[in-house]
């Protein structure tokens, strides 16, 4: 059992939410575009590092005829996958070895994963796994725009609980985040030069707006709900840290600011009070021929 990365570095519901809005079929026409891939084929697509499954998903939506498969080294994102995923194969496995004979995948892909896996192994084993004509995906998290309500800002409470709270910087260098990331410039000449032919990059933006009035207020309500479950993870990252009675309870005064906070910017949605907060993210989309 390896929980490494669900309990210290991204909690499953939060990278499940936040997944579930970036591959909604509202932006989905932007990737089918990049991706380029047959959707009346019967292809075998494999995803690696595939988190709680939010692409896994959305790939069996826009490819309904495909067989996909699903892997992670964590095993509280293959449980909830499982549970929570329907008409997708999960299974417990680490990229560095994947438990795939050779050729054996017409599409393998991966989300914000690159950055994590020294390269050699990441790119070689994908390659391995593909069959000849095979395509590799690999999409990478570039920069975002970030702009929150009023109502969202930090008391001086909270201000203070932060200014507290150790570095966790130190503690991501320990479990390897961004290791390996790479420039838009460095990604596809890797791709390229571990075998990959026909190299395209590509670039896909969803814009969290959520009182935007081109997005229906389920889609919007779900924008304002991650969000919330974003900022509750931060905090219940630090209970650990926390040994004192006073110190529990600013903890706990945390989660209920935050909670209150959300019912806010919640109920302005609601009220028709346009905030205008939002959320733009750059997603890098590389696409190779084995």
């Amino acid at each position: 059992m390896n929980n490494v990365w669900s309990e210290h570095v991204q909690g499953v519901m939060t990278l499940y939410l936040s997944r579930k809005l970036r591959f909604d079929d509202l932006f989905s026409g932007k990737y089918l575009s990049l991706f380029s891939l047959d959707q009346e084929k019967e292809l075998k697509i494999l995803e690696i590092g595939c988190g709680p499954g939010a692409l896994a998903e959305a790939l069996h939506r826009w490819y309904p005829r495909a067989k996909i498969t699903g892997i992670d080294r964590d095993t509280n994102f293959i449980e909830f996958a499982r549970e929570n995923v329907e008409g997708v194969a999960f299974l417990e496995g680490d990229i560095t070895a994947l438990p795939f004979p050779n050729e054996s995948f017409d599409v393998v892909i991966s989300n914000t994963v690159q950055e994590h896996i020294e390269p050699e192994i990441f790119w070689n084993e994908q390659r391995r796994v593909l069959k000849p004509g095979g395509i590799c995906l690999c999409l990478s998290s570039r920069r975002s725009i970030q702009c929150a309500a009023p109502c969202l800002a930090d008391s001086p409470e909270e201000t203070e609980f932060w200014n507290r709270c150790p570095d966790l910087k130190a503690e991501m260098e320990k479990y390897g985040v961004g290791r390996f990331g790479l420039t838009e410039a460095e990604l596809p000449a890797a791709m390229e030069a571990h075998g990959f032919l026909d190299v395209t990059t590509g670039y896909a933006v969803t814009d969290l707006t959520p009182d935007d009035p081109k997005y229906p207020k389920e889609f919007a309500e779900r924008i304002i709900e991650g969000r919330r479950q974003n900022d509750l993870e931060a905090v219940y990252r630090t209970c650990s840290l926390w040994k004192t009675a006073e110190e529990k309870e600013a903890f706990d005064r945390m989660l209920e600011q935050i909670n209150q906070k959300h019912d806010e910017r919640l109920s302005l949605f609601r009220c028709g009070e346009k905030q205008w907060d939002t959320e733009v993210n750059l997603t890098m989309i590389l696409r190779g021929i084995k």
